[in-house]
């Protein structure tokens, strides 16, 4: 089995997710490298589902740069909505004009999914869930999976200022305060990133899950 090694591309042009992942590798050894620093372009996530986009991400940047490449596909998946947005977390997000690639309304997505909550009356169910999957891929084809997930509810209005995306309006199970009250450290020990982390890492580096 191909285990990973030495450099390796993190593709993603998301400096939150890039921190949190360079965090989560750091006791490795390995040299991380994101896409944006290799100017890597971002591909067309064209998938319907967390895995494909994951492997569309890491197979393109793995072969786009001849190292190993790690991808993330990532999103909120809140029941009483059917699982939206899911795999379009991003897309409800959406980016301005006047900033760029790297700018997205994260206040106004959250505003959406409150919104669309509120719709279906005041008892409206609030369970929701993060899942993650990881995808690694090498040049010369061979990849492999990991999910991961985090159960908690949806809460308004957004508290905290760490943490990106949805983290100020979600609430892991066990916890009162929202990913984005939550310290790096603290978030990094019981994300859905870390859940799949937890799976590469028993894998890659023959430790256990």
């Amino acid at each position: 089995m191909t285990r990973l090694t030495g450099k390796i591309v993190i593709a993603t042009h998301n400096l939150g997710k890039l921190h949190e992942m360079q965090k989560l590798l750091e006791p490795y050894g390995l040299e991380c490298v994101s896409a944006g620093e290799l100017r890597l372009e971002e591909p067309a996530e064209t998938g319907t589902t967390f895995i494909e986009n994951a492997l569309i991400k890491a197979r393109f940047a793995a072969v786009a740069s001849g190292l190993p490449a790690l991808a993330d596909d990532s999103g909120l998946c809140v029941e009483a909505l059917g699982g939206r947005p899911g795999v379009y977390t991003a897309d409800w997000a959406e980016r301005h004009w006047y900033e760029g690639s790297e700018g997205r309304d994260w206040y106004m997505a959250m505003g959406k999914v409150e919104g669309l909550l509120c719709a279906h009356g005041p008892d409206v169910g609030r369970a929701a869930h993060f899942a993650c999957v990881l995808a690694l891929a090498w040049p010369d084809g061979v990849d492999a999976v990991y999910e991961g997930r985090v159960d908690g509810k949806m809460t308004w209005p957004p508290r905290g200022r760490m943490g990106f995306g949805f983290d100020p309006v979600f609430v892991p199970r066990g916890d009162t305060r929202t990913f984005a009250e939550l310290a790096p450290d603290e978030k990094h020990a019981i994300s859905h990133r870390a859940d799949a982390f937890r799976k590469l890492v028993a894998d890659q580096f023959n430790t256990q899950a």
